[in-house]
């Protein structure tokens, strides 16, 4: 079975798809209804190296540029 989806709206009881969406006349659809309460909250998880030594090659170094000098 080869499955497609398609966003579309209701207006007036009717489900309508963007125009460019043609569908044969009886064909078999399923109708899936966000939740519009949920919305999932996205996360990005901090990097966590493998093995513990490698810590130090991202050990970070501080440098100080004083302004004008050398003018």
């Amino acid at each position: 079975m080869r499955v497609a989806a398609f966003e579309g709206v209701v207006e007036n009881g009717q489900i309508l798809l963007s125009a460019d969406v043609r569908l044969p006349e009886k064909t078999k659809v399923f109708v899936v209804v966000p939740d519009p309460e949920s919305k999932q909250a996205g996360h990005i998880f901090s990097p966590r190296l493998v093995r513990r030594e490698q810590a130090a090659d991202f050990k970070k170094e501080i440098v100080e540029v004083l302004p004008n000098v050398g003018l």
